[in-house]
């Protein structure tokens, strides 16, 4: 996916022969309304109001609460929401064992001094969020899940996200990345997640991805992958395809394989990707009801 840098916006051509037009923070196109917002890291109040609803007081060193990004259609009321708050109810939900590391026991996760610092928590921030659900009522009003099945049917199917034809040269109208929060781990790695959107004339591409490197010990990449196919009916049910793919590998069994060891070369997850093994893959359609 192109990176924000090398995207200085759409000329005003190009918005006219999609069919587009320019909204604050995003595009309004073929019956969509794509948007997104970055905010500052979390407040000391803010922050309190997350470990209150979440019920835990562990939170990655920088989340960026108010940071989204939102993907609605408006004719059926479809909207797809990327948001911090969500992502870490994942986390909690998944409450997956902290990861071993010889050096954890001296690191200090942002605990008073007086405290004893006892990791009995997923201090990854490792989630399984994919994203969240909603139907817009015609009331206003929202019918929103965490996973989509309360609300949106998603089914498995054997299609696939097309990546050759995503990278077929087209204008850009909307590209956006948004990171929603990060973790250095006690300068022992990273772990981050991140949600960024590429609108074209044919359609729209997100990846969501999370990326985590425990230096010398594990790496995990869990990404998604959403495609919608605008079509040639702006009032047609969307077409919307689902990836989701996690890989997984420790520093051990790639060295066995001949890979580097040290953590320097793990620092970008596009280049190593491919060399971490897949735990697990799937793919759906959305169903939309008549």
């Amino acid at each position: 996916m192109a990176s924000a840098a090398a995207w200085e916006g759409p000329t005003a051509a190009e918005l006219k022969a999609a069919g587009a037009e320019a909204i604050p923070g995003g595009v309004r196109v073929k019956g969509w309304v794509i948007q997104s917002h970055k905010g500052p890291i979390l407040n000391a109040a803010s922050l309190q109001r997350f470990e209150d609803e979440l019920q835990t007081t562990h939170l990655p060193e920088m989340v960026f609460g108010e940071s989204f990004l939102s993907l609605e259609h408006t004719q059926t009321g479809i909207k797809f929401y990327f948001n911090a708050l969500d992502a870490l109810k994942a986390w909690k939900k998944e409450a997956l064992p902290p990861v071993e590391v010889p050096a954890a026991a001296k690191w200090k996760f942002r605990s008073k001094p007086s405290d004893q610092v006892i990791l009995d928590y997923d201090y990854t921030f490792t989630t399984l969020y994919c994203g969240s659900d909603a139907v817009v009522l015609n009331s206003g009003t929202t019918q929103a899940s965490l996973d989509g099945c309360s609300t949106l049917c998603w089914e498995d199917t054997d299609d696939r996200i097309d990546l050759v034809a995503l990278s077929a040269k087209e204008p850009i109208l909307f590209y956006d990345e948004v990171i929603l929060y990060e973790d250095e781990l006690a300068d022992n790695g990273i772990s981050f997640l991140t949600v960024r959107v590429r609108v074209m004339p044919t359609g729209w591409f997100l990846l969501l991805r999370f990326w985590l490197r425990v230096d010398g010990v594990l790496m995990r990449l869990r990404d998604t992958r959403l495609h919608c196919s605008f079509g040639n009916n702006d009032g047609a049910k969307p077409l919307v395809l689902r990836e989701c793919c996690w890989r997984e590998a420790t520093f051990a069994s790639l060295s066995a394989k001949g890979y580097p060891s040290d953590s320097a070369a793990y620092a970008d997850p596009n280049i190593i990707a491919q060399r971490l093994p897949i735990v697990m893959q799937k793919t759906q359609k959305l169903k939309i009801p008549n």
